[in-house]
């Protein structure tokens, strides 16, 4: 009989994308003396008077943010995606391939509070959220050349957020960009529901989870690339939020509350991290096997001042972790989230 996972090299094939991960858990007692972040202080006022998120304040261009109450959407004044893009010829001269791409980019403030994270706000205020997020998907996905509506949030400065208000964006595109590709070619390929079953195995193995409610499920997937990577799903199968039951809703605003709180008590700082919700595609197709699921990827490795970085290995054969998926989850679940 072989060495048990924990204790030597192997990889794990992630089923969503068909692609491996290398794990080293033997790796995680070697010295460190890379680079150290400087902790960022997190001690925001409830209003800032110079963000141009906070209600009432001036954006890029002289556009006023509304003076919201609750959630607030507009469309991003920068955004990385135009829906009027001018037509062009597309170049496909044999290996050389490119061709316009329409989008619509709209930014998602969770709160009128510039101080309050999903882990900050109550149920009922992330729920307000979750429906802002189903209103958006639906709005956008109807819009006959839109394919897909992705819905995500980057947090924190080491994750390259731009403003620290609490926010998300929602980014809907006529073609599926490439993560989405490769979960809709592993789920359509799988007899049934891939997430569903997968699902089921995590619940009985049990080794993996996190946090759970009678609706959701976050864990830390077998096949895990970032150290603290968790994936978010609900137990009734469903291809996206609108789908969702009201309990369902409140299922998921009070997952993401305990989930992104056991983030910020593991190291004692507001967890930086990208998150992001992956729903069927909008693209009038029928995509039976697609079921909900939630990302995220955090970037903190052994402390809050230690980061994995994607180099090396990484950039040039295939992603790798020196700490297991089973520990991880460990560590998440014995960090307290306050109160349930």
């Amino acid at each position: 009989m072989g060495m048990p996972l924990s204790g030597t090299p192997h990889r794990r094939l992630n089923r969503l994308t068909g692609e491996y991960v290398l794990v080293s858990p033997h790796r995680t007692a070697r010295p460190w003396q890379g680079q150290v972040e400087d902790p960022v202080p997190d001690s925001r006022p409830a209003y800032d008077p110079d963000c141009y998120l906070c209600p009432g304040n001036t954006r890029a261009g002289g556009v006023r943010t509304a003076r919201y109450t609750s959630t607030y959407v507009f469309d991003n004044d920068f955004a990385a995606l135009l829906p009027d893009t001018e037509p062009v010829a597309p170049v496909s001269g044999g290996l050389l391939v490119a061709e316009a791409e329409r989008g619509i980019c709209r930014v998602l403030c969770f709160s009128p509070r510039h101080d309050l994270t999903l882990g900050g706000m109550q149920r009922k205020e992330i729920r307000q959220v979750v429906d802002a997020w189903t209103e958006q998907y639906t709005e956008l996905g109807a819009i006959p050349w839109v394919a897909h509506v992705l819905i995500f949030e980057n947090r924190g400065a080491m994750m390259g957020a731009s403003n620290p208000h609490p926010h998300g964006q929602i980014w809907a595109e006529e073609r599926l960009p490439n993560e989405a590709v490769k979960e809709s070619a592993q789920q359509h390929a799988y007899d049934g529901c891939l997430l569903c079953d997968y699902l089921a195995a995590e619940l009985a193995d049990g080794e993996r989870l996190v946090a759970m409610n009678d609706e959701f499920v976050a864990l830390v997937p077998f096949w895990a690339v970032w150290p603290f990577e968790t994936l978010v799903l609900p137990r009734t199968h469903t291809g996206s939020l609108p789908g969702l039951t009201e309990p369902g809703c409140d299922g998921l605003a009070d997952i993401l509350r305990r989930l992104t709180r056991r983030y910020d008590r593991l190291f004692g700082v507001t967890f930086p991290y990208s998150m992001g919700l992956h729903q069927a595609p909008t693209d009038g197709a029928e995509h039976p096997g697609w079921h909900l699921h939630g990302h995220f990827y955090p970037p903190l490795l052994r402390s809050a001042t230690i980061r994995k970085f994607m180099v090396g290995y990484e950039l040039l054969a295939g992603p790798q972790r020196d700490i297991t998926p089973e520990r991880a989850a460990a560590q998440l679940r014995e960090s307290s989230e306050d109160d349930p």
